[in-house]
C-alpha cells in the first residue's frame, strides 16, 4: 500500500504526546470491525466532520457506522489551535468577489451557523471542553491594521456583525503585549476551546445515541454502486449512502477529492506553566492569530501555558526537531520567552484547497464528501458533517450552496502539487520575512 498520512508519522491506535492528549479523559478503544456489517450510512473518519455527520444521522433514527484507521480525534481534531473563528476561511470581500453578494451572504450565515452549532452541540452535551469567548486578529504592520480594520466596518454595515472590536497598537498591547504587532481586532463572537475534548465529547454523544464506531479499521476500498461496500484489513460493511471526512488522511481513496485537497503539516507547542509571567503573553483570555501568510497563532491553557502554533511542512514526515521549529516563530513574537521551558511540541496533518475554502461534493448519487477546511476546521467541519446529514434526508440547501463554491484542482494533480506548494511558500514566506 502507499504511504499515506495514517502511518508517516504515529504509532498505530496512539494519540501524539501532546497537551491535548495529556490533558484529555481518552475513551476506552472501540473493536475493530471483523466480518461483513450492514448500516443504512456508512462514515469515514472520526474527526469532527465524521462525529458530527454520524450524530445527527443517528439522532433522526438511521443506523449509522462510523469507522476510523486510528483513534477518534486521532487526526487535525486532535491536535488543532482550538480556534472556532467567524466567517469563512476566505474573507467576505473575497467570497463577493469570487461568488457575488448574494452568494456570498449565504455563506456568511452558514459560517454563523457553524458557531452556532459548536457551541450547542458542547452545550446540549455537556462537553468540558473549556469553551471561550475572544479571536483577535493581530496585524504586523499599520497598512494590515487598517486593513483589519476596515474589514470590521465592512462586517457591521454589510452583515450586521457588531462583535468585533477595532484596535489600535495601544489597544492591542493591553491585549496582547508582543512588541511585533501594530493593532488589530478582537472579535468577541468568535471563541476556543480544548480540541481534543471537543472531540471525545462529540464521540461519547455519537455513541450514546447509537452509533456504531469501530477504531483501527482503516478502508482499503470503495466499491461503488446502488448499496456501496467498504473494505478494511479485517471486514468490511455496505451501506446504502457512505460519507467520506478524511480531510487530510483520505490517501488515494478518491481520486477527485485528493486532486483538490492538499495535506500539509502544522505544529504546535505548549511551554511550561508560565504562572503570572501569563500576562506578559495575553493579558486576556483570548486567542490570537496574526496576518503573517504561515501564520503565528496562539492562546493560554487552562494551566496558564502558551500554545504556539507556527512553521509548516509539505512532505509527509514531521521534521525531527518540532520545538526548535515551533520555537523561532514563537520567539520573534515574544523574545522574553527564549530561554522558556517547552514541555510538549507536536504536529498533526489538515488539508487546504487553493481557494482556502472547504470542498464539498457529492461523489456518486449515495456517496459525499467534505474536506479542505484550511485552518478553519473547528467550526467549519463541524458544521460541513451537519449538512452532509442533511442531505442524506434529503435537505441539500446548505450543503449545495457549499458544494457551489469553485474548487480548483492542484497543478499536476497529487504527483507534483507537494513540489509547487512548496516553491509557493517559499516566496510567500520570504514576502513575510521583507514585509511586502
Amino acid at each position: 500500500m502507499a504511504l499515506n498520512l495514517l502511518h508517516a508519522n504515529d504509532a498505530p491506535g496512539a494519540y501524539p504526546s501532546s497537551w491535548y492528549a495529556a490533558t484529555a479523559d481518552a475513551l476506552p478503544p472501540f473493536a475493530p470491525l471483523t466480518g461483513e456489517a450492514r448500516a443504512d450510512v456508512v462514515v469515514v473518519g472520526a474527526g469532527y466532520t465524521g462525529l458530527s455527520a454520524a450524530l445527527h444521522l443517528a439522532e433522526a433514527g438511521m443506523d449509522v457506522a462510523l469507522i476510523e484507521a486510528q483513534r477518534v480525534g486521532f487526526g487535525a481534531s486532535g491536535r488543532n489551535g482550538g480556534q472556532l473563528g467567524s466567517g469563512q476561511r476566505m474573507d467576505q470581500q473575497g467570497l463577493e468577489r469570487l461568488m457575488g453578494t448574494a452568494e456570498a451572504a449565504k455563506l456568511w450565515e452558514l459560517a454563523e451557523d457553524a458557531k452556532a452549532l459548536v457551541k450547542s452541540l458542547i452545550s446540549k452535551h455537556d462537553i468540558d471542553c473549556y469553551l471561550t469567548p475572544g479571536v483577535a486578529h493581530a496585524a504586523m504592520s499599520a497598512k494590515e491594521m487598517a486593513h483589519e480594520h476596515a474589514y470590521a466596518d465592512h462586517l457591521a454595515e454589510r452583515y450586521g456583525y457588531e462583535q468585533v472590536e477595532k484596535l489600535g497598537r495601544d489597544a492591542m498591547h493591553a491585549v496582547c503585549p508582543s512588541p511585533a504587532y501594530h493593532g488589530g481586532i478582537l472579535d468577541m463572537g468568535a471563541a476556543h476551546l480544548h480540541p481534543l475534548r471537543y472531540a471525545l465529547g462529540l464521540a461519547r454523544a455519537a455513541e450514546k445515541a447509537g452509533v456504531r464506531i469501530y477504531e483501527r479499521s482503516e478502508v482499503t476500498a470503495i466499491e461503488e454502486g446502488a448499496r456501496v461496500t467498504l473494505r478494511t484489513g479485517a471486514g468490511s460493511i455496505t451501506a446504502d449512502h457512505v460519507i467520506l471526512a478524511c480531510n487530510g488522511y483520505l490517501g488515494g481513496l478518491n481520486g477527485k477529492v485528493a486532486s483538490r485537497v492538499m495535506p500539509i503539516n502544522n505544529f504546535i507547542a505548549a511551554t511550561e506553566p508560565l504562572g503570572d509571567e501569563a500576562a506578559r503573553v495575553l493579558a486576556r483570555d483570548v486567542a490570537v492569530a496574526d496576518t503573517k501568510f504561515v501564520v503565528n497563532y496562539f492562546r493560554l491553557s487552562h494551566d496558564k501555558r502558551l500554545l504556539f502554533g507556527g512553521g509548516e511542512s509539505y512532505g509527509y514526515k514531521f521534521p525531527a526537531d518540532i520545538e526548535a521549529l515551533v520555537r523561532k516563530p514563537m520567539t520573534e513574537i515574544f523574545p522574553h520567552l527564549h530561554d522558556v521551558r517547552i514541555d510538549y511540541a507536536w504536529g498533526g496533518t489538515l488539508a487546504i484547497t487553493i481557494k482556502r475554502m472547504p470542498y464539498l461534493a457529492r461523489l456518486a448519487p449515495n456517496m459525499l464528501s467534505a474536506s479542505g477546511y484550511s485552518g478553519h476546521g473547528v467550526g467549519s467541519a463541524t458544521h460541513a458533517g451537519k449538512l452532509m446529514a442533511d442531505a442524506v434526508r434529503g435537505q441539500a440547501e446548505g450543503f449545495d450552496t457549499m458544494a457551489r463554491v469553485p474548487a480548483t484542482p492542484f497543478p499536476g494533480g497529487p504527483a507534483l502539487r507537494s513540489p509547487l506548494l512548496v516553491l509557493a511558500m517559499t516566496w510567500y514566506s520570504l514576502r513575510d520575512r521583507l514585509g511586502v
